[in-house]
């Protein structure tokens, strides 16, 4: 019989670290034993079981200090200098990154970072150390010109590993390559070009605004385009949308009760659940390191949520590696007719695994970036009414009002396209994103008078775009004011254009993600549906989650947000967008 037995993560981690710990104790028990034998001396037993068990700790201690000097003799050879520490201890910094995911603004440690001891700066995390730098020149470096010697790291695809698998967003070197040859191709301009399945999954969700409106309650739109995106990401994906639109909308806090049974039972609902605590547990993960196992001691935490998520993709999977069984008894090869992702996948893949891991990857990204560019986008408009007005202009002017968007049209919208960037600027999908090097490496000082920087083989480099995006120095003064027209006038030459890398809402380079153009084309065109026929967007503060106290003191951040922003994998409203909006009438649309 044979058993096929799972660790758990904290166990598996220990036996793995279990010879690195029990070989220098045996080393030294050994010594002692045969030292005490060679000079016929009987040792202290309170000696021998503090230098055994002392021993690994020595070592480890030694190991760092003399890790330190040799990446310093490192540096200096190669006329470098390295990365200044924060003066802040390995449990402290963990401790502040922790409360942070609770209680900060996202990337709020790390702004505070680099207010205080610079902007590349450096700090431990128990067993290793990281960087953070919020220099446009490192990213140019990172993800493009020396993009060769950067991957995730052997560290961020553990943490992932238990949600994304060997999806394109967790993999690295030829892997990583196998997966962007295969989806590539599906992401060309006529295939994000049909509309139907956003024209479809649109009106739904906007006719279940319209109809709670008509009740008398506000809508959380973070809800309703989570629910777009989704449906319309399976359906592209899948050809079998999720069908979450079907399960309603909630009522807010206050009308729970009006909640049906069936929309907690929903079986769209169990999945998002899963799909958004699987992120959220994957993200808690990052302030503990390559140590994570140890906070997930006897059960992997992301697992459960994962098992959920392919009981959905599973069926889908196996019909769809059928269908092409079939046709190769029949000698018919239909790759052109290919309908779906998933179509496309099957013809290149017929891992099962493979399959299921890329799709929760595109998954992740076709969901939720899209639904965080939608549900900030609307924030937006609540604060600047006279944005929306001139949205609507230039909606009536290019596509009329009651018209579904053509891609033309779409690509003819500059001012829709300067808008979603400025939200993009304000509100990356992706707050913070890290790489690891796998050479050591050097990268530019912005301090021409200093040396470079000199970066160890193997470290995390972490990159908060959120800071990048808000550097008044970059951007200007009103860096933090929200302003489209700073990508349509004399801004956008004077700040953008000599240096692109101040801006990467969706990474750049050769890792530049596969779905931007999907990404503007659907919110685009839920904006445009949307404007055609609402107005008079308003927050709803009795219900809207309001931010923490602690957002009172933040420096250099947008701290008068009116909701509480949040971040796991992506960015999103903690308890929704709770909003009113009003149905334009003849005269409104005139």
């Amino acid at each position: 019989m044979v058993f096929n037995m799972i660790l758990p993560p904290g166990l598996t981690y220990l036996l793995r670290l279990f010879p690195f710990f029990a070989l220098p104790s045996a080393a030294v028990y050994s010594g002692l034993r045969l030292f005490a034998s060679l000079f016929d001396t009987a040792l202290p037993i309170w000696l021998t079981t503090t230098a055994t068990l002392l021993a690994k700790p020595t070592l480890f201690f030694c190991n760092r200090y003399y890790q330190k000097i040799r990446d310093s003799w490192d540096a200096s050879s190669n006329n470098a200098m390295l990365v200044p520490y924060v003066p802040e201890s390995a449990f402290s910094a963990i401790s502040r990154l922790r409360a942070s995911k609770r209680v900060g603004y996202p990337g709020e440690v790390f702004q505070g970072w680099a207010e205080e001891h610079g902007n590349v700066v450096q700090f431990d995390i128990i067993t290793s150390s990281s960087i953070i730098t919020v220099e446009p020149d490192h990213l140019k470096a990172m993800l493009s010109t020396k993009v060769q010697s950067f991957e995730k790291g052997l560290v961020l695809r553990n943490q992932m590993d238990s949600l994304l698998g060997t999806g394109i967003f967790n993999t690295d070197g030829e892997m990583w390559k196998f997966h962007r040859s295969i989806t590539r191709p599906f992401f060309s301009r006529d295939r994000i070009s049909d509309f139907k399945i956003y024209e479809r999954n649109c009106g739904v969700s906007l006719r279940e605004a319209r109809s709670r409106l008509a009740e008398g309650y506000s809508v959380d739109f973070q809800d309703l385009v989570s629910r777009f995106t989704l449906d319309s990401a399976t359906e592209f994906l899948f050809g079998v949308s999720v069908g979450s639109l079907s399960a309603g909308i909630p009522y807010p806090p206050s009308s729970m009760s009006k909640n049906p049974a069936s929309f907690y039972n929903h079986p769209s609902n169990v999945f998002v659940q899963a799909f958004m605590e699987g992120q959220a547990r994957t993200a808690v993960r990052y302030s503990m390191g390559a140590e994570w196992p140890l906070g997930e001691f006897w059960n992997d935490q992301v697992l459960s949520a994962r098992k959920i998520m392919d009981e959905f993709t599973e069926p889908l999977t196996q019909k769809a590696l059928a269908d092409r069984e079939k046709r190769l008894l029949l000698d018919k090869n239909n790759e052109g007719d290919e309908v779906t992702l998933l179509d496309h996948l099957v013809n290149h893949t017929q891992d099962p695994r493979i399959l299921k891991d890329e799709l929760i990857n595109l998954l992740v990204a076709g969901r939720d970036t899209t639904m965080c560019l939608l549900t900030f986008s609307l924030y937006m408009l609540t604060e600047h009414p006279e944005i929306e007005r001139k949205l609507r202009q230039e909606i009536y002017e290019k596509v009329g009002p009651s018209a579904n968007p053509t891609s033309d049209q779409i690509h003819d919208m500059k001012y829709m396209r300067a808008f979603l960037n400025e939200v993009l600027r304000l509100y990356p999908p992706v707050p913070i994103n890290m790489r690891s090097n796998k050479e050591a490496v050097t990268l530019p000082n912005s301090d021409r008078s200093r040396k470079p920087f000199h970066i160890p083989i193997g470290t995390r480099i972490f990159y908060p775009v959120i800071n990048i995006h808000r550097r008044t120095d970059l951007w200007g003064p009103d860096a933090l004011e929200f302003d489209p027209d700073r990508f349509l006038d004399s801004r956008l030459q004077r700040y953008f254009t000599p240096n692109p890398y101040i801006f990467c809402p969706f990474n750049a380079g050769p890792r530049i993600c596969i779905g931007q153009q999907f990404a503007y084309h659907e919110a685009t065109f839920y904006l445009v549906r949307l404007l055609q026929l609402f107005t008079g967007f308003k927050l709803d503060a009795k219900t809207n989650v309001q931010p923490p106290k602690e957002w009172k003191s933040c420096k250099g951040l947008k701290a008068t947000e009116k909701v509480h922003i949040m971040a796991h994998l992506t960015m999103y409203i903690k308890g929704g967008l709770w909003v009113t909006m009003q149905e334009l009438t003849v005269t409104d649309s005139s």
